[in-house]
């Protein structure tokens, strides 16, 4: 990874990164809720993977808009 990007480019690439955690907070979030019955340690791991995601976009959004993070839908 030697390539020099400009400004643009990073920006690009956050805004992806952020609609990538955005995804993946979505994702566990939605099988956190489906196991909570059927399989609750399957359902803390999904929780607990859903909070990373939420961690990542909390640090992305700051990047992007500094003291204007967006709650995740």
């Amino acid at each position: 990874m030697t390539d020099v990007v400009d400004s643009d480019e990073l920006l690009r690439r956050i805004q992806r990164a952020r609609a990538c955690a955005r995804e993946e907070l979505r994702t566990w979030r939605r099988k956190s809720e489906d196991l909570t019955r059927t399989d609750p340690d399957a359902a803390r791991e999904a929780h607990v993977r859903g909070l990373a995601y939420e961690a990542v976009l909390g640090v992305l959004d700051e990047i992007v808009t500094p003291g204007h993070r967006t709650e995740p839908s």
